[in-house]
């Protein structure tokens, strides 16, 4: 692997799939190891991978196993009996568009006659997982020729090699920038409540030896007042077909103080992860966790007794506030219907 890219989170290896435990991370590297798509599925619920392009891959290769199973204990009627499976990858994360993407075009390769499916599939499902890494080198590219040398940026969440096939979407960005000497500091929200910015976004800089520095979520505004920042980079779980972003809740109020600062809003995601079927961001259904995740830390409560909370797990900000979207189809700038339709036909 190149410098500051030392990490794969979803690997397939023989006959089956190993993850990386995100919810170990900072404080150990387990691995688990997966042969089913029920398995599968459960990994990505409970967050052991998380990242709709990490999870769209990981879906891929969940039904790749399914199929395979499927294939040989029924021969003749293994295709009839994959819908299950398929119905409870499909149902794992609703907001993330990346995990239905990569299901759709598993199950498109399914209806094909095919004298060797599962070769078919296995084939696919590592092609889908390479293109990932593909797109998120271009985008990188295309994204790093935009910032220009500065003192510092800000993201947000996890948008790294564990939230995607390899590289990043936004980090990935960021990772080539500051190797060509234009970032000086990286700033990383904590992203609660389950900080995955201050324990995999910290985690995967400083083993990448990328200066950074975690903030509250409440001192971005303070941050930008300060001029510390140009930027805000931000990765995607699925963009609507006007130009609205679904991403980690919290990205929406850092667009508009991005905004009112005069701060850069960009967008890092694959073309995967627009959604031209879903018109606004209201369309979006928008996943609420367990209130647990926020009353409790580690399993011990921090909130006062018989409090309630409220958890939706991402927010929708609108299309205005992005200034730029980053592709590996290309850049677009103020994304709406007909810039984001043209960008979808180009091949």
């Amino acid at each position: 692997m190149p410098p500051n890219d030392t990490i794969r989170a979803v690997e397939w290896k023989d006959n089956h799939l190993i993850l990386l435990d995100q919810r170990k991370l900072p404080h150990a590297e387990q691995y688990i190891q997966l042969y089913n798509a029920e398995d599968t599925a459960e990994a990505i619920r409970n967050m052991v991978v998380r990242g709709a392009p990490a999870i769209g891959i990981t879906a891929a290769y969940g039904l790749l196993m399914a199929a395979r199973k499927a294939f040989k204990q029924y021969p003749h009627d293994w295709r009839s009996r994959l819908q299950p499976d398929i119905d409870v990858l499909a149902a794992a994360r609703p907001t993330a568009i990346n995990l239905h993407w990569a299901l759709q075009r598993m199950i498109t390769a399914l209806d094909e006659e095919d004298p060797e499916p599962i070769n078919t599939l296995m084939a696919l499902a590592q092609r889908i997982h390479q293109e990932d890494i593909d797109a998120n080198h271009r985008m990188a590219f295309l994204g790093n020729e935009l910032i220009k040398p500065t003192h510092g940026v800000l993201t947000h969440c996890n948008t790294g090699s564990l939230a995607t096939g390899g590289y990043g979407t936004a980090l990935g960005v960021i990772r080539t920038a500051y190797s060509e000497g234009k970032i000086e500091q990286v700033y990383a929200d904590e992203t609660r409540p389950w900080w995955q910015g201050s324990r995999l976004t910290a985690w995967e800089l400083m083993r990448d030896k990328i200066p950074t520095q975690l903030i509250c979520e409440g001192a971005a505004a303070h941050l930008m007042k300060l001029g510390k920042i140009s930027w805000v980079v931000v990765g995607a779980d699925r963009i609507a077909a006007n130009g609205d972003v679904a991403n980690k809740i919290g990205t929406y109020s850092l667009a508009v103080l991005a905004r009112f600062h005069g701060v850069r809003f960009m967008v890092v995601a694959p073309t995967s992860t627009i959604d031209m079927n879903t018109l606004t961001g209201e369309q979006i259904p928008i996943e609420e966790r367990s209130p647990d995740e926020i009353l409790n830390v580690n399993q011990q409560r921090i909130a006062a007794p018989q409090v309630s909370a409220w958890n939706p797990a991402f927010d929708v900000t609108p299309g205005k506030l992005v200034d730029i979207l980053v592709t590996e189809k290309g850049i677009v700038v103020r994304p709406d219907n007909e810039k984001l339709s043209s960008l979808m036909q180009r091949s």
